[in-house]
Protein backbone atom coordinates (compact mmCIF):
# COMPACT_ATOMS: atom_id res chain seq x y z
CA UNK A 1 0.00 0.00 0.00
CA UNK A 2 1.29 3.45 -0.80
CA UNK A 3 0.57 6.64 1.04
CA UNK A 4 -0.96 8.23 -2.04
CA UNK A 5 -3.96 5.93 -1.70
CA UNK A 6 -4.94 8.37 1.04
CA UNK A 7 -3.63 11.48 -0.66
CA UNK A 8 -6.05 14.41 -0.42
CA UNK A 9 -7.12 16.28 -3.55
CA UNK A 10 -5.36 19.48 -4.52
CA UNK A 11 -2.00 18.35 -3.20
CA UNK A 12 0.87 20.60 -4.21
CA UNK A 13 4.46 19.49 -3.73
CA UNK A 14 5.61 22.60 -1.94
CA UNK A 15 8.56 22.63 0.48
CA UNK A 16 8.22 23.23 4.21
CA UNK A 17 9.90 26.48 5.13
CA UNK A 18 8.78 26.70 8.75
CA UNK A 19 11.26 24.11 10.02
CA UNK A 20 14.10 25.86 8.27
CA UNK A 21 13.06 29.20 9.73
CA UNK A 22 13.03 27.75 13.25
CA UNK A 23 16.47 26.21 12.84
CA UNK A 24 17.94 29.44 11.52
CA UNK A 25 16.22 31.56 14.16
CA UNK A 26 17.48 29.38 17.01
CA UNK A 27 20.96 29.11 15.59
CA UNK A 28 20.81 25.32 15.45
CA UNK A 29 23.98 23.94 13.97
CA UNK A 30 23.86 22.31 10.59
CA UNK A 31 26.88 20.26 9.71
CA UNK A 32 28.14 20.29 6.16
CA UNK A 33 28.86 16.63 5.35
CA UNK A 34 32.13 16.02 3.52
CA UNK A 35 30.61 13.44 1.23
CA UNK A 36 33.18 13.87 -1.48
CA UNK A 37 35.66 12.12 0.80
CA UNK A 38 33.51 9.00 1.07
CA UNK A 39 34.79 5.84 -0.60
CA UNK A 40 31.43 5.25 -2.24
CA UNK A 41 28.36 7.36 -2.90
CA UNK A 42 24.89 6.52 -4.10
CA UNK A 43 25.71 7.82 -7.55
CA UNK A 44 28.88 5.73 -7.80
CA UNK A 45 26.94 2.62 -6.81
CA UNK A 46 24.22 3.45 -9.32
CA UNK A 47 26.72 4.12 -12.09
CA UNK A 48 28.41 0.78 -11.42
CA UNK A 49 25.10 -0.91 -12.20
CA UNK A 50 24.42 1.25 -15.25
CA UNK A 51 21.65 3.12 -13.44
CA UNK A 52 20.98 6.58 -12.09
CA UNK A 53 19.96 7.83 -8.67
CA UNK A 54 18.11 11.12 -8.73
CA UNK A 55 16.46 13.71 -6.52
CA UNK A 56 13.72 16.32 -6.84
CA UNK A 57 15.23 19.81 -6.78
CA UNK A 58 13.99 23.24 -5.83
CA UNK A 59 16.97 25.24 -7.01
CA UNK A 60 16.83 27.92 -4.29
CA UNK A 61 18.03 25.33 -1.75
CA UNK A 62 21.35 25.10 -3.55
CA UNK A 63 22.35 28.24 -1.65
CA UNK A 64 22.68 26.03 1.45
CA UNK A 65 26.15 24.48 1.51
CA UNK A 66 24.99 21.24 3.13
CA UNK A 67 22.20 20.76 0.60
CA UNK A 68 24.44 21.52 -2.37
CA UNK A 69 27.22 19.25 -1.16
CA UNK A 70 24.84 16.29 -0.98
CA UNK A 71 23.23 17.19 -4.31
CA UNK A 72 26.60 17.50 -6.03
CA UNK A 73 28.09 14.31 -4.62
CA UNK A 74 25.35 11.73 -4.13
CA UNK A 75 23.21 11.99 -7.28
CA UNK A 76 23.67 11.70 -11.03
CA UNK A 77 20.13 12.71 -12.08
CA UNK A 78 17.91 15.64 -11.17
CA UNK A 79 14.22 16.39 -11.68
CA UNK A 80 12.47 19.71 -11.08
CA UNK A 81 10.13 19.40 -8.10
CA UNK A 82 7.74 22.04 -9.42
CA UNK A 83 9.52 24.30 -11.89
CA UNK A 84 8.56 22.52 -15.13
CA UNK A 85 4.88 21.98 -14.38
CA UNK A 86 2.18 23.67 -16.44
CA UNK A 87 1.33 26.32 -13.84
CA UNK A 88 4.97 27.37 -13.69
CA UNK A 89 5.80 27.34 -17.40
CA UNK A 90 2.61 28.74 -19.02
CA UNK A 91 0.83 30.90 -16.43
CA UNK A 92 -1.23 32.59 -19.14
CA UNK A 93 -2.16 31.07 -22.45
CA UNK A 94 0.67 30.94 -24.95
CA UNK A 95 2.90 33.00 -22.66
CA UNK A 96 5.80 30.84 -21.53
CA UNK A 97 8.36 31.38 -18.81
CA UNK A 98 11.28 29.08 -18.11
CA UNK A 99 13.33 30.90 -15.50
CA UNK A 100 12.77 28.40 -12.69
CA UNK A 101 12.96 25.38 -14.97
CA UNK A 102 16.13 26.64 -16.61
CA UNK A 103 17.77 26.99 -13.19
CA UNK A 104 17.25 23.26 -12.64
CA UNK A 105 18.42 22.45 -16.17
CA UNK A 106 21.52 24.63 -15.79
CA UNK A 107 22.40 22.96 -12.51
CA UNK A 108 22.08 19.54 -14.12
CA UNK A 109 24.32 20.56 -17.01
CA UNK A 110 26.94 22.26 -14.84
CA UNK A 111 27.16 19.34 -12.41
CA UNK A 112 27.18 16.60 -15.04
CA UNK A 113 23.83 15.12 -14.09
CA UNK A 114 21.06 13.81 -16.29
CA UNK A 115 17.89 15.92 -16.39
CA UNK A 116 14.46 14.28 -16.07
CA UNK A 117 11.38 16.28 -17.13
CA UNK A 118 8.29 16.45 -14.90
CA UNK A 119 5.44 16.81 -15.86
CA UNK A 120 3.76 17.92 -19.09
CA UNK A 121 0.11 16.96 -18.42
CA UNK A 122 -1.31 16.57 -14.92
CA UNK A 123 -4.74 17.12 -13.39
CA UNK A 124 -3.17 19.35 -10.72
CA UNK A 125 -0.89 22.39 -10.83
CA UNK A 126 -2.13 23.65 -14.14
CA UNK A 127 -3.03 27.36 -14.52
CA UNK A 128 -6.56 28.61 -13.97
CA UNK A 129 -7.06 29.61 -17.58
CA UNK A 130 -7.17 25.95 -18.53
CA UNK A 131 -10.38 25.51 -16.51
CA UNK A 132 -11.99 28.18 -18.66
CA UNK A 133 -11.68 26.10 -21.83
CA UNK A 134 -15.03 24.39 -22.37
CA UNK A 135 -14.39 22.94 -25.81
CA UNK A 136 -12.61 19.60 -26.01
CA UNK A 137 -11.16 20.57 -29.37
CA UNK A 138 -9.78 23.80 -27.96
CA UNK A 139 -8.41 22.09 -24.85
CA UNK A 140 -6.65 19.51 -27.01
CA UNK A 141 -5.08 22.31 -29.04
CA UNK A 142 -3.95 24.08 -25.87
CA UNK A 143 -2.50 20.87 -24.44
CA UNK A 144 -0.59 20.06 -27.62
CA UNK A 145 0.68 23.63 -27.85
CA UNK A 146 1.88 23.48 -24.25
CA UNK A 147 3.72 20.23 -24.87
CA UNK A 148 5.25 21.50 -28.12
CA UNK A 149 6.64 24.59 -26.43
CA UNK A 150 7.84 23.14 -23.11
CA UNK A 151 9.22 19.85 -24.45
CA UNK A 152 10.62 21.77 -27.41
CA UNK A 153 12.37 24.25 -25.13
CA UNK A 154 14.13 21.45 -23.25
CA UNK A 155 14.74 19.23 -26.28
CA UNK A 156 18.23 17.79 -26.18
CA UNK A 157 18.52 18.51 -22.45
CA UNK A 158 16.18 15.98 -20.83
CA UNK A 159 16.66 12.22 -20.99
CA UNK A 160 12.98 11.52 -20.34
CA UNK A 161 9.63 13.21 -19.68
CA UNK A 162 6.72 12.33 -17.45
CA UNK A 163 4.35 13.09 -20.31
CA UNK A 164 1.12 12.25 -18.48
CA UNK A 165 0.96 12.08 -14.69
CA UNK A 166 -1.67 10.31 -12.54
CA UNK A 167 -4.21 9.46 -15.25
CA UNK A 168 -5.86 6.49 -13.49
CA UNK A 169 -7.95 5.86 -10.38
CA UNK A 170 -7.09 3.12 -7.90
CA UNK A 171 -9.79 0.83 -9.38
CA UNK A 172 -8.15 0.99 -12.81
CA UNK A 173 -10.63 3.40 -14.37
CA UNK A 174 -9.61 6.62 -16.05
CA UNK A 175 -9.34 9.59 -13.69
CA UNK A 176 -12.10 12.04 -14.58
CA UNK A 177 -9.74 14.98 -15.00
CA UNK A 178 -10.54 17.99 -17.13
CA UNK A 179 -8.57 16.35 -19.94
CA UNK A 180 -10.45 13.06 -19.67
CA UNK A 181 -13.86 14.74 -19.46
CA UNK A 182 -13.43 17.29 -22.25
CA UNK A 183 -11.07 15.52 -24.66
CA UNK A 184 -11.80 11.87 -23.90
CA UNK A 185 -9.69 8.72 -23.87
CA UNK A 186 -7.53 9.97 -26.73
CA UNK A 187 -5.86 12.71 -24.69
CA UNK A 188 -3.09 10.43 -23.35
CA UNK A 189 -2.25 9.17 -26.82
CA UNK A 190 -2.30 12.69 -28.24
CA UNK A 191 -0.01 13.93 -25.46
CA UNK A 192 2.57 11.24 -26.21
CA UNK A 193 2.46 11.95 -29.93
CA UNK A 194 2.93 15.66 -29.31
CA UNK A 195 5.86 14.99 -26.98
CA UNK A 196 7.56 12.76 -29.55
CA UNK A 197 7.18 15.46 -32.19
CA UNK A 198 8.63 18.08 -29.84
CA UNK A 199 11.61 16.00 -28.72
CA UNK A 200 12.29 12.84 -30.73
CA UNK A 201 15.26 11.89 -28.53
CA UNK A 202 13.66 12.00 -25.07
CA UNK A 203 12.12 8.89 -23.60
CA UNK A 204 8.41 9.31 -22.96
CA UNK A 205 6.90 8.01 -19.72
CA UNK A 206 3.56 7.66 -18.01
CA UNK A 207 3.81 8.16 -14.24
CA UNK A 208 1.45 7.33 -11.37
CA UNK A 209 1.12 6.55 -7.66
CA UNK A 210 -0.20 3.46 -5.85
CA UNK A 211 1.05 1.36 -8.76
CA UNK A 212 4.12 -0.06 -7.04
CA UNK A 213 2.50 -3.48 -6.57
CA UNK A 214 0.41 -5.55 -8.95
CA UNK A 215 -3.13 -4.24 -8.57
CA UNK A 216 -6.04 -2.93 -10.63
CA UNK A 217 -4.39 0.43 -11.23
CA UNK A 218 -0.98 -0.86 -12.32
CA UNK A 219 -2.69 -3.48 -14.50
CA UNK A 220 -4.74 -0.76 -16.21
CA UNK A 221 -1.50 1.05 -17.06
CA UNK A 222 0.03 -2.24 -18.22
CA UNK A 223 -2.91 -2.68 -20.59
CA UNK A 224 -2.46 0.87 -21.90
CA UNK A 225 1.23 0.21 -22.56
CA UNK A 226 0.38 -3.03 -24.38
CA UNK A 227 -2.16 -1.18 -26.50
CA UNK A 228 0.22 1.67 -27.31
CA UNK A 229 3.02 -0.73 -28.23
CA UNK A 230 0.69 -2.77 -30.44
CA UNK A 231 -0.55 0.33 -32.31
CA UNK A 232 2.78 2.13 -32.57
CA UNK A 233 1.88 4.96 -30.20
CA UNK A 234 5.18 6.28 -28.79
CA UNK A 235 5.78 5.21 -25.19
CA UNK A 236 9.18 4.30 -23.77
CA UNK A 237 8.90 4.08 -20.01
CA UNK A 238 6.66 3.83 -16.96
CA UNK A 239 7.24 5.67 -13.69
CA UNK A 240 6.28 4.27 -10.29
CA UNK A 241 6.13 7.08 -7.75
CA UNK A 242 6.61 4.93 -4.61
CA UNK A 243 5.36 7.41 -2.01
CA UNK A 244 5.31 4.66 0.60
CA UNK A 245 4.18 4.16 4.18
CA UNK A 246 6.69 2.73 6.64
CA UNK A 247 6.84 -1.06 6.47
CA UNK A 248 4.52 -1.31 3.48
CA UNK A 249 6.75 -1.89 0.45
CA UNK A 250 4.68 -4.21 -1.76
CA UNK A 251 6.08 -7.74 -1.75
CA UNK A 252 5.52 -7.92 -5.51
CA UNK A 253 7.27 -4.64 -6.37
CA UNK A 254 10.03 -6.35 -8.36
CA UNK A 255 7.58 -8.65 -10.12
CA UNK A 256 5.51 -5.64 -11.07
CA UNK A 257 8.48 -3.77 -12.50
CA UNK A 258 9.52 -6.88 -14.41
CA UNK A 259 6.14 -7.42 -16.08
CA UNK A 260 6.31 -3.89 -17.51
CA UNK A 261 9.92 -4.39 -18.57
CA UNK A 262 8.86 -7.56 -20.36
CA UNK A 263 6.68 -5.40 -22.61
CA UNK A 264 9.78 -3.62 -23.89
CA UNK A 265 9.60 -0.38 -21.87
CA UNK A 266 11.94 1.04 -19.25
CA UNK A 267 10.73 1.38 -15.68
CA UNK A 268 11.80 3.77 -12.93
CA UNK A 269 11.07 4.53 -9.30
CA UNK A 270 10.33 8.22 -9.72
CA UNK A 271 9.33 9.87 -6.41
CA UNK A 272 10.48 7.65 -3.55
CA UNK A 273 9.89 8.59 0.06
CA UNK A 274 8.87 6.45 3.03
CA UNK A 275 6.83 8.32 5.60
CA UNK A 276 6.40 7.43 9.29
CA UNK A 277 4.52 8.82 12.26
CA UNK A 278 6.68 11.38 13.98
CA UNK A 279 8.76 11.63 15.99
CA UNK A 280 11.02 8.97 14.57
CA UNK A 281 12.87 6.46 16.72
CA UNK A 282 15.51 3.79 16.24
CA UNK A 283 12.95 1.09 15.43
CA UNK A 284 11.18 3.18 12.81
CA UNK A 285 14.46 4.23 11.23
CA UNK A 286 15.56 0.58 11.03
CA UNK A 287 12.33 -0.32 9.25
CA UNK A 288 12.77 2.63 6.92
CA UNK A 289 16.28 1.43 6.12
CA UNK A 290 14.86 -1.97 5.19
CA UNK A 291 12.18 -0.32 3.05
CA UNK A 292 14.71 1.73 1.09
CA UNK A 293 16.84 -1.36 0.59
CA UNK A 294 13.87 -3.33 -0.75
CA UNK A 295 13.03 -0.63 -3.30
CA UNK A 296 16.61 -0.16 -4.49
CA UNK A 297 17.10 -3.93 -4.66
CA UNK A 298 13.99 -4.38 -6.77
CA UNK A 299 15.29 -1.84 -9.27
CA UNK A 300 18.76 -3.37 -9.24
CA UNK A 301 17.31 -6.78 -10.12
CA UNK A 302 15.32 -5.54 -13.13
CA UNK A 303 17.57 -4.88 -16.09
CA UNK A 304 15.28 -2.26 -17.62
CA UNK A 305 14.88 -0.30 -14.37
CA UNK A 306 16.82 2.87 -15.16
CA UNK A 307 17.16 3.90 -11.51
CA UNK A 308 15.56 5.43 -8.44
CA UNK A 309 14.64 9.06 -7.78
CA UNK A 310 13.94 10.23 -4.23
CA UNK A 311 11.47 13.08 -3.80
CA UNK A 312 13.91 15.43 -2.12
CA UNK A 313 17.10 15.30 -0.09
CA UNK A 314 16.27 16.37 3.43
CA UNK A 315 13.28 15.91 5.71
CA UNK A 316 13.22 19.63 6.43
CA UNK A 317 11.92 20.32 2.90
CA UNK A 318 9.75 17.23 2.37
CA UNK A 319 6.18 17.72 1.17
CA UNK A 320 4.91 14.96 3.48
CA UNK A 321 4.29 16.82 6.80
CA UNK A 322 2.19 19.56 5.24
CA UNK A 323 -0.09 17.00 3.56
CA UNK A 324 -0.18 14.15 6.09
CA UNK A 325 -0.62 15.48 9.60
CA UNK A 326 1.53 13.62 12.10
CA UNK A 327 3.76 12.05 9.46
CA UNK A 328 7.20 12.92 8.18
CA UNK A 329 10.88 11.87 8.33
CA UNK A 330 10.38 10.36 4.87
CA UNK A 331 13.75 11.00 3.21
CA UNK A 332 17.39 9.93 3.49
CA UNK A 333 18.79 12.94 5.36
CA UNK A 334 17.14 14.43 8.45
CA UNK A 335 16.27 18.08 9.15
CA UNK A 336 19.89 18.86 10.01
CA UNK A 337 21.38 17.00 7.03
CA UNK A 338 22.47 14.04 9.14
CA UNK A 339 22.55 10.85 7.11
CA UNK A 340 19.88 8.39 8.29
CA UNK A 341 19.99 4.56 8.23
CA UNK A 342 17.91 4.81 5.04
CA UNK A 343 21.14 5.79 3.27
CA UNK A 344 22.70 2.45 4.14
CA UNK A 345 19.56 0.68 2.95
CA UNK A 346 19.65 2.45 -0.40
CA UNK A 347 23.38 1.79 -0.77
CA UNK A 348 22.96 -1.90 0.07
CA UNK A 349 20.16 -2.20 -2.47
CA UNK A 350 22.54 -1.00 -5.18
CA UNK A 351 25.31 -3.34 -4.04
CA UNK A 352 27.14 -1.27 -1.44
CA UNK A 353 28.09 -2.17 2.10
CA UNK A 354 26.26 -0.89 5.15
CA UNK A 355 27.57 0.53 8.39
CA UNK A 356 24.61 -0.73 10.43
CA UNK A 357 23.10 -4.26 10.62
CA UNK A 358 21.33 -5.26 7.45
CA UNK A 359 17.67 -6.33 7.44
CA UNK A 360 16.90 -10.02 7.84
CA UNK A 361 15.27 -10.15 4.42
CA UNK A 362 17.95 -11.63 2.10
CA UNK A 363 19.14 -9.48 -0.78
CA UNK A 364 19.42 -11.30 -4.15
CA UNK A 365 23.00 -11.30 -5.40
CA UNK A 366 22.27 -12.39 -8.95
CA UNK A 367 19.77 -10.22 -10.84
CA UNK A 368 16.94 -12.08 -12.51
CA UNK A 369 16.82 -12.03 -16.31
CA UNK A 370 14.64 -9.50 -18.10
CA UNK A 371 12.66 -12.34 -19.59
CA UNK A 372 12.79 -15.32 -17.23
CA UNK A 373 14.16 -18.38 -18.94
CA UNK A 374 14.61 -21.99 -17.85
CA UNK A 375 16.84 -22.42 -14.83
CA UNK A 376 18.77 -25.42 -13.62
CA UNK A 377 18.45 -25.31 -9.84
CA UNK A 378 20.44 -27.54 -7.57
CA UNK A 379 18.80 -30.35 -5.62
CA UNK A 380 15.58 -29.19 -4.01
CA UNK A 381 14.80 -29.50 -0.34
CA UNK A 382 11.36 -31.02 0.22
CA UNK A 383 9.02 -28.82 2.21
CA UNK A 384 8.13 -30.43 5.52
CA UNK A 385 4.50 -31.47 5.86
CA UNK A 386 2.32 -28.42 6.40
CA UNK A 387 5.41 -26.27 5.95
CA UNK A 388 4.27 -23.98 3.14
CA UNK A 389 1.53 -21.46 2.52
CA UNK A 390 0.42 -19.94 -0.78
CA UNK A 391 -1.45 -16.72 -1.46
CA UNK A 392 -3.03 -16.33 -4.90
CA UNK A 393 -4.51 -13.00 -6.03
CA UNK A 394 -5.92 -12.06 -9.42
CA UNK A 395 -6.79 -8.92 -11.34
CA UNK A 396 -8.83 -9.80 -14.41
CA UNK A 397 -10.56 -8.18 -17.38
CA UNK A 398 -12.58 -9.48 -20.30
CA UNK A 399 -10.71 -12.69 -21.17
CA UNK A 400 -7.36 -11.87 -19.56
CA UNK A 401 -5.91 -11.81 -16.08
CA UNK A 402 -2.79 -11.12 -14.06
CA UNK A 403 -2.03 -13.40 -11.12
CA UNK A 404 0.35 -12.80 -8.23
CA UNK A 405 1.48 -15.82 -6.20
CA UNK A 406 3.17 -15.51 -2.82
CA UNK A 407 4.97 -18.61 -1.57
CA UNK A 408 5.97 -18.80 2.11
CA UNK A 409 8.11 -21.40 3.83
CA UNK A 410 6.28 -21.80 7.15
CA UNK A 411 8.54 -24.58 8.35
CA UNK A 412 11.68 -24.35 10.46
CA UNK A 413 13.90 -25.68 7.65
CA UNK A 414 15.36 -23.74 4.72
CA UNK A 415 14.29 -24.72 1.21
CA UNK A 416 16.92 -24.59 -1.53
CA UNK A 417 15.27 -24.67 -4.95
CA UNK A 418 11.51 -24.91 -5.31
CA UNK A 419 8.76 -25.91 -7.73
CA UNK A 420 5.15 -24.94 -7.08
CA UNK A 421 2.42 -26.98 -8.79
CA UNK A 422 -1.32 -26.45 -9.23
CA UNK A 423 -4.13 -27.15 -11.69
CA UNK A 424 -6.74 -25.00 -13.38
CA UNK A 425 -10.33 -26.17 -13.55
CA UNK A 426 -11.76 -23.85 -16.21
CA UNK A 427 -9.29 -24.03 -19.09
CA UNK A 428 -7.16 -21.03 -18.10
CA UNK A 429 -3.88 -20.61 -19.99
CA UNK A 430 -0.68 -18.97 -18.79
CA UNK A 431 0.79 -16.64 -21.42
CA UNK A 432 3.70 -14.79 -19.77
CA UNK A 433 5.51 -14.98 -16.43
CA UNK A 434 8.10 -13.15 -14.36
CA UNK A 435 10.27 -14.02 -11.35
CA UNK A 436 9.65 -17.73 -12.03
CA UNK A 437 9.57 -20.07 -15.02
CA UNK A 438 5.95 -21.11 -15.45
CA UNK A 439 5.08 -24.06 -17.72
CA UNK A 440 1.74 -25.66 -18.45
CA UNK A 441 0.57 -29.04 -19.74
CA UNK A 442 -3.18 -29.19 -20.09
CA UNK A 443 -4.64 -28.06 -16.80
CA UNK A 444 -1.44 -28.77 -14.83
CA UNK A 445 0.85 -25.80 -14.14
CA UNK A 446 4.29 -25.68 -12.53
CA UNK A 447 6.39 -22.68 -11.53
CA UNK A 448 10.12 -23.13 -10.91
CA UNK A 449 12.24 -20.58 -9.08
CA UNK A 450 14.38 -18.03 -10.86
CA UNK A 451 18.11 -18.06 -10.11
CA UNK A 452 17.92 -15.25 -7.58
CA UNK A 453 14.94 -16.45 -5.50
CA UNK A 454 15.74 -20.18 -5.17
CA UNK A 455 16.45 -20.03 -1.43
CA UNK A 456 13.53 -19.78 0.97
CA UNK A 457 14.81 -19.55 4.55
CA UNK A 458 12.62 -20.71 7.39
CA UNK A 459 9.79 -18.21 7.57
CA UNK A 460 10.88 -16.60 4.29
CA UNK A 461 8.71 -15.91 1.28
CA UNK A 462 8.91 -14.88 -2.35
CA UNK A 463 6.47 -13.78 -5.01
CA UNK A 464 6.13 -14.31 -8.73
CA UNK A 465 3.49 -13.45 -11.27
CA UNK A 466 2.10 -14.20 -14.69
CA UNK A 467 -0.44 -13.14 -17.26
CA UNK A 468 -3.07 -15.54 -18.53
CA UNK A 469 -6.24 -15.89 -20.53
CA UNK A 470 -9.63 -17.30 -19.64
CA UNK A 471 -12.97 -17.84 -21.36
CA UNK A 472 -15.16 -16.03 -18.87
CA UNK A 473 -14.72 -18.29 -15.84
CA UNK A 474 -11.53 -17.92 -13.84
CA UNK A 475 -11.73 -19.71 -10.48
CA UNK A 476 -8.63 -19.75 -8.31
CA UNK A 477 -6.77 -23.05 -7.97
CA UNK A 478 -8.07 -25.15 -5.11
CA UNK A 479 -4.72 -26.58 -4.04
CA UNK A 480 -0.96 -26.03 -4.39
CA UNK A 481 2.05 -28.22 -3.67
CA UNK A 482 5.62 -27.07 -3.06
CA UNK A 483 8.28 -29.62 -4.01
CA UNK A 484 5.57 -32.26 -3.84
CA UNK A 485 4.22 -31.28 -0.42
CA UNK A 486 0.69 -29.89 -0.06
CA UNK A 487 0.50 -26.24 1.09
CA UNK A 488 -2.13 -24.36 2.99
CA UNK A 489 -3.91 -21.74 0.86
CA UNK A 490 -4.00 -18.30 2.43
Amino acid sequence: MTDDSKRPPGRHRRPLLAAAAVLLATGAAIAVPHLADAATTLQSLAAAKGKTVGFALTSSYLSEAAYKNIADTEFNLVVAENAMKWSETEPSRNSFTYTAGDAVANYAASSGKQLYGHALVWHQQYPGWVDGISSGTDLLAAMKNHIANVAGHYAGKVVAWDVVNEAFEDNGSRRQSIFQQRIGNSYIEEAFKAARAADPAAKLCINDYSTDGINAKSTAILNLVQDFKARGVPIDCVGFQAHLILGQVPSDLQANLQRFANLGVDVRITELDVRMTTPSDASKLATQKSDFQKVFTACANVTRCTGVTVWGITDRYSWVPEVFSGYGAALIWDDNYNRKPAYDGAAAGFGGTTTTPTPTTPTPTTPGPTTPGPTTPGPTTPAPGGGCAVGYTVNQWNTGFTATVNVKNTSGTAINGWTLAWSYSAGQTVTQSWSATVTQSGSAVTAANAAWNAALPAGGSTSFGFNGSHSGSNPAPAAFSLNGTACTVA
